[in-house]
């Protein structure tokens, strides 16, 4: 498994880790595509402080 595509117009980064037998994606893209954010990064941001509660976490996968 080297692809898998979830948005057909957004391009989102993604890698197959082998070993676990899983997909990792970039959480910043993804939210780029569904809310046509200027800036992902800041929208992430600001929704984190508005719900600590989810503890919400990510990372950044570096592109290939």
């Amino acid at each position: 498994m080297n692809s898998i595509n979830l948005f057909q117009s957004a391009k989102i980064r993604s890698i197959w880790n082998e070993e676990e037998q899983q997909w990792y994606f970039s959480v910043v893209d993804i939210v780029g595509a569904l809310t046509d954010s200027v800036n992902p990064t800041d929208y992430l941001k600001k929704y984190a402080k508005e719900i600590p509660s989810l503890g919400l976490t990510y990372g950044q996968i570096v592109p290939r």
